[in-house]
């Protein structure tokens, strides 16, 4: 009897002790979106009789531009995000409701988001909102070769917020960054270059979710168990740096 009671004792000590539930959003952003209009109209009207001919025309020219702010989530880049924080072993993970273009209300008002039971379930909420994102490509001249090196990177910085659900409070908050390249050695008869855009988005996706992880642990204290990747995977083809030998 004592020892079935000190099983339900452990039991119910282990189930106090369970992670608490987070809800991972996908990332916010919002962007000005411009549009220029021009329309032109012309009309001519012509008469003619066997006593009198008559015509008209006329011409009109609109110019207009307009601009509004677009807002929605980033979907690509969260999925890594989830996984590192797993590894970490410091929350279980829900799944909330997205927000998508026939939701009413500011992306970024996710106290309201949280009041209307999107992330039902969840103790925490992790908010997070895009900074900077940057897709760069650049052919670059080779010295004294007729080479060249083509380059595709891509760089994005994320605000994060851990929010609790039940007060509001922010028990957490960083930015982190993802960032990675595809580099490629073209020549004069390369007619077409094709640089890895695919697996340039997903370094930089797990890139990003080792910097969340790893900032979660460290402000919170927890994930003892969570080792970040001692060195960063190569951003290109290119072979390492090796140290220079004197041919004598």
């Amino acid at each position: 009897m004592r020892t079935w009671i000190g099983m339900m004792a452990l039991a119910c000590a282990f189930s106090a002790q369970a992670a608490p539930k987070v809800a991972v959003t996908d990332l916010a952003y919002q962007e000005r979106v411009e549009q220029y209009i021009h329309i032109v109209s012309a009309q001519s009207n012509h008469r003619e009789s066997y006593y009198s001919a008559s015509g008209s025309s006329s011409y009109n020219e609109i110019e207009a531009t307009t601009s509004y702010i677009e807002q929605g989530e980033l979907r690509k880049f969260t999925g890594d995000i989830k996984g590192e924080i797993l590894r970490t072993g410091m929350f279980q993970l829900v799944q909330g409701t997205p927000y998508t273009a026939s939701s009413k209300g500011d992306v970024y008002d996710v106290i309201r988001r949280i009041k209307a039971g999107n992330f039902k379930g969840a103790d925490y909420v992790l908010f997070g909102t895009v900074s900077d994102i940057d897709f760069t490509q650049d052919i670059n001249e080779l010295a004294h070769t007729d080479s060249y090196s083509a380059v595709l990177g891509l760089t994005l910085v994320a605000d994060f917020s851990l929010i609790n659900t039940k007060t509001y409070e922010i028990t957490s908050a960083f930015t982190a960054m993802g960032e990675a390249q595809d580099t490629k050695l073209v020549n004069h008869r390369d007619i077409k270059i094709s640089l890895n855009r695919p697996r340039v988005v997903r370094e930089v996706s797990k890139a990003l979710g080792e910097d969340v992880a790893g900032q979660l642990s460290m402000q919170l204290g927890g994930g003892d168990g969570y080792e970040q990747p001692r060195e960063a995977p190569q951003r290109n083809n290119l072979p390492r740096d090796t140290a220079p030998v004197i041919l004598r």
